[in-house]
């Protein structure tokens, strides 16, 4: 491995041990030479010169004085001291200089944290880079590599192995360089020879003669952080037999075989690593008949006791509980209940704490809340023995018809039941959400009138994170989609957002035909619908190095315009290559209609080129489109830090701050906003009216959803500079939320609040998902 050692400087005065010993009755200080112990175990003199090279190359091209690093350390050498520790120690220095002026040092403790790296690697296989073919060849043969990478030839790993470029392993500050080398690599693995094995894997469902070039444009693109992958593609796609799918979607019917079967189907996806949803609003409201026995039922919450616990138990290897979201739509009569699982008081065995609660909201009941009007909850069970209905599967107009009819039969027909003000009940949706970060919102009239596969089913609530979504049919098609990120950072120019586009569309439409889905209805959805999901990160640091922010809608919205087009315009060029999906005849998409199932007159009234989308919903109808669902944008929350750029698309929580981890606290300095100071604003005290403005203005150009948390400062003056003593109140958060299903968001994902300048934190889910 070429290391380029910087030009020296001089070291402080060093500190050593000394030893003292009487001759003839006089005192003398013999100082003895510091012996250091190497990685393979051998002793040796301690090199000044050899540390003073390393803290230089460290610290080359930073604003960071490379002295005070050097006499930071000093002190803390003794004999017997390992090399090891050496970093170790350098790398705590540099940490604790990190400071909101002079957050460099963070990259300097990320850079020793790779040396390390490097050295260890060397010791264990007697080399670093440059003998590429012989890592995967010793890899494949522990069983550590899947071993479809041997369709590559010797020459042609030879030649990838060419592309490496180790220049790339030392852009990651320290908490991205812990995160990549503790969550996504092997042992023995470098992190290029990561990269570069996922690529060529990704790669090799294309055509022989091609398969070396996509392979190359793959690794480039990743490697230079450009496109990220989502966890478990870069952390299982080596692996062999790994899943690469980040996010399924699951609908119990409402008996035990299909109860039980979704249990199974959770318990099998959390031990592959991925997060799940699960749809409840079939199964029998707490009070109904079972085998004609009436008030037997113990409605969802005991089946959810279930999830909980198999969510705990199926600890994805070890690594992390497994996260589950359980949705339920808003007219089940056992949503009270459902509001109460998360609570300290009551029946502590109607209690599931451990699962994330989804409530899936239709347009009706907003509007009843709005009205203050009364709203009634039933029972879907005798819903349809009474009615012959699914209540389920019901939304928009044909819901709304339905729903009004059932309620002109309680107390007659319809005797299971529960009235109730609309507003009350939202109310303790949002003291729940203030509380907890939860229930999670998914607007099914908003979601469903935007699914482009309508004519095959519908979409009972969203997955995870809430940004995944397609149709689910119990026992026959779970919602599955595999997911990568644009890290708008680090892209410069609009012909590199469209090749990052381009290849992000076919990484994802060729992991679909490389992954083993968990479970055979996965497996069947992929085949049908080929859903991905192209997301986008770091868009607060575009914003900030181009002097923009939240409030320049015209920017943000042109930006999404292009996201939203070439993703488009490449699944379509797939679909000429490869085929459409199967359910695409008789799709919305057939019909002309584009992203969000929208008339083509829509894009020409609203789009700055309208004339591409006209020729783009042309040669959809011509030669069909590759993928169903195409953009969604995850939380990114932990695949950020290894990008080194802001989470997803909302603005960055602090400018510097430190996130707290098992081994203590990490400094967190986005590069980008840091020489924007002044001008950029921070989330902790941002108008949320901003962000779901911003928000609502993507989300026309994602086809799928944006996982948009909203974040509330409790403390006086925030957002009412002209009234020091006022503070955010209930009625403000309430506007605001009804702003977000009016402004069209698909879902709201954690309610996250400031409380006496200190961070509220709930638990972060995004990793199982998305990261």
């Amino acid at each position: 491995m070429q290391q380029v050692l910087l030009t020296q400087t001089a070291i402080n005065s060093s500190r050593v041990d000394s030893t003292s010993r009487t001759t003839s009755g006089q005192n003398t200080s013999v100082e003895k030479p510091i012996q250091v112990v190497r990685r393979d175990g051998s002793s040796t003199v301690l090199d000044i010169s050899k540390i003073r090279a390393v803290v230089d190359w460290a610290c080359c091209n930073l604003d960071v004085n490379s002295i005070a690093l050097e006499a930071g350390l000093t002190t803390r050498l003794r004999h017997g001291i390992t090399t090891r520790e050496i970093q170790d120690n350098l790398i705590n220095c540099a940490l604790e200089m990190c400071s909101p002026e002079e957050p460099d040092w963070r990259y300097v403790a990320g850079r020793l944290h790779i040396w390390s790296l490097w050295k260890d690697t060397l010791v264990s296989r007697g080399y670093q880079y440059g003998n590429y073919e012989k890592t995967v060849r010793t890899k494949v043969n522990a069983g550590h590599y899947d071993d479809r990478i041997l369709a590559y030839s010797e020459e042609e790993l030879k030649e990838a192995s060419s592309w490496i470029n180790p220049d790339w392993d030392i852009d990651y500050d320290y908490a991205g360089a812990v995160l990549l080398t503790s969550r996504y690599l092997l042992s023995d693995e470098l992190p290029q020879e990561a990269i570069l094995t996922c690529s060529l894997l990704l790669a090799s469902p294309e055509k022989s003669e091609n398969r070396l070039m996509w392979a190359k444009q793959f690794y480039q693109a990743i490697a230079s952080r450009k496109v990220s992958l989502a966890t478990p593609i870069l952390a299982n796609l080596r692996v062999p037999n790994g899943s690469l799918t980040s996010c399924f979607i699951v609908s119990m019917d409402d008996n035990l075989e299909s109860i039980f079967a979704e249990i199974t189907n959770t318990a099998r996806i959390s031990k592959n690593g991925g997060g799940v949803g699960v749809n409840v609003s079939r199964i029998r409201a707490t009070g109904s008949h079972v085998m004609g026995k009436p008030n037997a039922s113990g409605g969802v919450v005991p089946w959810i006791k279930l999830l909980n616990d198999t969510a705990i138990a199926v600890n994805q290897g070890g690594r992390r509980a497994g996260a589950v979201t359980i949705s339920l739509d808003i007219w089940h009569l056992d949503v009270p209940d459902f509001l109460e699982m998360q609570t300290e008081n009551g029946d502590q065995r109607r209690k599931a704490y451990d699962i994330f609660p989804q409530l899936v909201i239709c347009d009706e009941f907003m509007r009843r809340v709005i009205n203050k009007e009364e709203w009634t909850l039933v029972d879907p069970y005798e819903i349809k023995t009474k009615l012959g209905i699914e209540l389920a599967e019901l939304w928009g107009e044909q819901f709304e018809t339905v729903y009004q009819q059932i309620e002109a039969k309680i107390g007659t027909e319809i005797t299971l039941y529960k009235k109730i003000n609309a507003r009350e009940l939202f109310k303790t949706i949002m003291r729940s959400q203030i509380e907890t970060g939860m229930p999670y919102l998914a607007f099914k009239d908003t979601i469903n009138r935007a699914n482009p596969n309508k004519h095959e089913g519908y979409i009972p609530g969203v997955n995870l994170c809430v940004e995944s979504f397609s149709n689910v049919t119990p026992g026959q098609l779970a919602h599955c989609c595999n997911l990568v990120s644009l890290n708008l950072a680090n892209l410069e120019s609009s012909s590199e957002l469209e090749q990052a586009c381009r290849i992000s569309v076919r990484i994802l439409d060729n992991t679909i035909d490389i992954t083993q889905p968990p479970l055979i209805e996965a497996k069947n959805h992929n085949d049908r619908y080929r859903t991905i999901g192209v997301g986008c990160m770091g868009l607060a640091d575009w914003l900030a190095k181009r002097k923009l922010n939240y409030e320049h809608l015209t920017n943000i919205n042109y930006l999404f315009e292009e996201i939203g087009y070439w993703c488009t315009q490449s699944s379509m060029e797939l679909s000429k290559e490869r085929g459409a999906y199967q359910a695409f005849p008789e799709s919305e998409w057939a019909k002309g209609k584009l992203i969000g199932s929208k008339n083509v007159e829509w894009f020409t009234l609203n789009a700055s080129q309208p004339e591409r989308w006209v020729k783009l919903s042309e040669d959809i109808q011509t030669y069909g489109i590759r993928n169903s669902h195409i953009t969604a944008i995850a939380p990114n929350t932990s695949s950020s830090l290894v990008q080194g750029c802001t989470a997803s698309i909302l603005p960055v929580y602090s400018r510097f701050f430190y996130d707290k981890w098992a081994k203590g606290t990490v400094p967190i300095a986005p590069p980008f906003i840091k020489d924007y100071f002044w001008f950029y604003p921070e989330n902790k005290s941002l108008d949320q009216k901003k962000v779901i403005k911003a928000v609502s203005i993507m989300q026309q150009w994602i086809d799928t959803g944006i996982s948009m948390e909203l974040l509330f400062n409790l403390n006086q003056g925030i957002y009412f500079p002209n009234e020091p003593d006022r503070e955010i109140t209930a009625k403000d958060i309430f506007e605001l939320l009804i702003m977000a299903w009016q402004e069209g968001c698909k879902a709201i994902y954690y309610i996250r609040t400031v409380q006496k300048d200190n961070f509220k934190e709930s638990d972060n889910t995004c990793s199982s998902c998305a990261n």
